[in-house]
């Protein structure tokens, strides 16, 4: 049993791999043998702001550790149930309520609030590991002909509700069997894996390509999210996902040059060309479709050259939050190149994030005060650039310089370093304060430039209404026209409606102040409801009329994009 991270505190936190076939052991982060916890410092923030004390963490509760009990009807007839499990084979075939449910639920707050109140709804029927696209045919051919919803499952981290059967039907599992490389060409920089293959499958084989692919160089996908270790390469694309070293590498719309799909009205793969002019593009019409048209079954995907000892790590602290984002600004636009890793932020996170790492007291803290840099209104910048060697040394140089312009003090790599080391662990702390009633949730939009003030005025206003509420916000993808905010909210536990009601109007507060729905995590069933609103009638219908096309009975994940 592997624990990250041990609390210093008198009290337990849960350090128990969960028992097969519990709640917990569908909606815990990760693996089952690996925890983390929250540090003195940061729990010191939490029990201040939400006004709790020890006593609030002496007894866990709804901890999930009962057993999924299998007494949910399957709706799909005992003869298409055979015909299906004829196709993937016995080990391949589950129809026990454990298994629906597990293959039904992604990662949300609310996906694992129903869970702890050991709540099972709209999950499928059957779940089918398909072995290779032969049975991924076969499978949509019979569904398009009885009629029978299908949902894909990748590697599960969805936290949009993206997974959801409220209609039955079958959940295609892609990352058990078909998580293998078709293709790789070095000559023309690219690879072709099956859409199943898990991050961390995909970066290590681009990384060890001399020794497991002959090839002359070693490379890497370049796309992080933080979800990374448990995400695969076709949800990434599904869902539009972006990594953290989208400044400088893209994000999963940028990296995908052609893909496979399996649809109830045909199968086909998009033209691997570089560019063309031959009128809209079919492979960019998929991106983001969340399993609405078909199944992605391969995907090529650009890929980089891996070289990591050019890396160049940087932390700066201005004294607020307008000149970090002019800093990010100015960064972004002026035509140097890009860091890979860019993060800026604000006040709230700046100061938790110190005292998370131990730093709010130490002579680091002192030497900030000395430079006037006050908590409460100091905000942090940390990133590194990546690239070619004299490349990466200019694009850190012209940083500095911008930086320098607008008040930053230069905090060397250190914090960047210590950062990147548990960049992909933090959410394991989820299940820790959840288990005590503290509920950690996080929404994302896109912003312009010209409207980033005011919508992160008027959001985070909405979500500090909410009495004992942190709220941290950084922005770590960047554009030339504009970022992202990401809104990290801390609050007591309340009735799931309640919790349902503040979010959704957090949702609603995005898209008033001119944000996007979504900027990396998709929109699942969470936005659905906004969609229209959003991107209005005109552009819903075209996307109901390819719907239409690629799915005349509405079986591909019906109800998601609000389709």
């Amino acid at each position: 049993m592997k624990t990250k991270q041990k609390s210093k505190l008198s009290y337990k936190w849960m350090d128990k791999v969960p028992e097969k076939g519990s709640f917990r052991s569908i909606f815990k982060w990760g693996k089952g043998d690996e925890f983390k916890h929250p540090s003195q410092g940061f729990l010191q923030v939490i029990k201040q702001e939400l006004n709790l004390t020890d006593s609030n963490f002496k007894t866990a509760e709804k901890l999930g550790n009962e057993k999924v009990a299998n007494d949910k009807p399957v709706n799909i007839s005992s003869k298409i149930a055979e015909q299906l499990k004829k196709i993937v084979g016995q080990d391949n075939f589950f129809c026990d309520t454990y298994h629906r449910l597990k293959y039904s639920k992604g990662k949300s707050m609310e996906d694992i609030l129903y869970l702890r109140e050991n709540i099972v709804d709209k999950i499928s029927d059957l779940v089918l590991h398909p072995k290779d696209k032969a049975d991924v045919l076969k499978i949509v051919a019979l569904c398009h002909q009885k009629k029978i919803p299908i949902h894909v499952y990748g590697g599960g981290s969805s936290v949009t509700l993206g997974l959801d059967s409220p209609k039955g039907g079958v959940t295609l599992v892609m990352s058990t069997h078909m998580n293998q490389m078709i293709d790789f060409c070095e000559e023309n920089q690219t690879i072709t894996v099956q859409a199943g293959m898990l991050g961390p499958d995909y970066e290590e084989l681009l990384n060890l390509a001399p020794e497991i692919l002959d090839a002359g160089h070693r490379y890497t996908g370049g796309h992080f999210p933080q979800s990374f270790e448990h995400s695969t390469v076709g949800g990434w694309i599904v869902t539009l996902g972006s990594g953290q070293a989208s400044s400088y590498f893209g994000d999963a719309y940028d990296l995908v040059i052609s893909q496979e799909y399996v649809t109830p009205t045909g199968h086909f793969t998009t033209l691997d060309y570089p560019g063309t002019a031959t009128g809209p593009k079919v492979n960019d019409i998929l991106k983001g479709s969340e399993g609405c048209f078909g199944v992605l079954v391969g995907v090529t995907m650009k890929i980089f050259k891996y070289l990591p000892e050019n890396t160049k790590e940087f932390t700066f602290m201005f004294s607020d939050f307008e000149s970090t984002v002019k800093a990010a600004k100015a960064i972004s636009q002026s035509e140097f190149g890009m860091p890979s890793i860019l993060r800026i932020s604000d006040p709230e996170e700046t100061d938790v994030a110190l005292k998370m790492f131990g730093l709010s007291d130490s002579f680091f803290a002192r030497f900030m005060g000395f430079k006037k840099l006050k908590p409460g209104q100091r905000c942090l910048m940390m990133g590194q650039a990546d690239g070619e060697k004299k490349f990466a040394k200019n694009v850190h140089h012209q940083i500095k310089k911008i930086c320098k312009q607008h008040n930053g003090i230069y905090l060397s790599g250190y914090p960047m370093k210590k950062w990147r080391k548990g960049r992909f662990s933090d959410p394991y702390m989820r299940d820790a304060l959840n288990d005590y009633g503290v509920l950690i949730d996080t929404l994302e939009t896109a912003v312009t430039w010209e409207n980033l003030s005011e919508l992160y005025e008027n959001v985070r206003a909405y979500i500090k209404k909410q009495p004992n509420t942190i709220c941290m916000t950084h922005a770590s993808h960047f554009y030339a026209q504009g970022t992202n905010l990401y809104f990290i909210f801390i609050t007591p536990a309340d009735t799931i409606e309640t919790f349902k009601k503040f979010q959704r109007g957090i949702i609603a507060s995005i898209e008033k102040n001119k944000g996007s729905l979504s900027h990396h995590h998709g929109i699942g069933r969470m936005m659905a409801p906004f969609l229209e609103t959003h991107l209005g009638k005109e552009q819903m219908d075209v996307l109901r009329t390819l719907k239409i096309h690629f799915d005349p009975h509405n079986i591909m994940n019906p109800g998601g994009l609000g389709l």
